[in-house]
């Protein structure tokens, strides 16, 4: 499995403000990213497999809308998730 308690909880300490700080905009965001990226390398090797399409274009609008959240609450914040996360915007 990809995405273990123990790899979960190390993003939630580099991302929220500790390990069990997982409902945060920026450890959310962080976490979506992970799985964008996992399912991302799956579709380059697996170009036709539609259920993984659907589910990424889902965690990408989930990531989207926290992101929207996020720069309409805290623009500093946003920067620094963006900046930290490489997502382009």
């Amino acid at each position: 499995m990809y995405l273990t308690s123990a790899k979960k909880e190390e993003i939630f300490a580099q991302y929220g403000k500790d390990a069990k700080n997982t409902g945060s905009a920026e450890s959310q965001i962080a976490l979506f990213t992970f799985r964008i990226n996992h399912l991302t390398e799956h579709l380059k090797k697996n170009r036709k497999d539609f259920g993984t399409e659907r589910a990424l274009t889902g965690l990408v609008g989930k990531r989207r809308r926290l992101l929207d959240y996020l720069k309409a609450k805290d623009i500093e914040r946003y920067r620094a998730i963006i900046k930290q996360l490489g997502i382009r915007k």
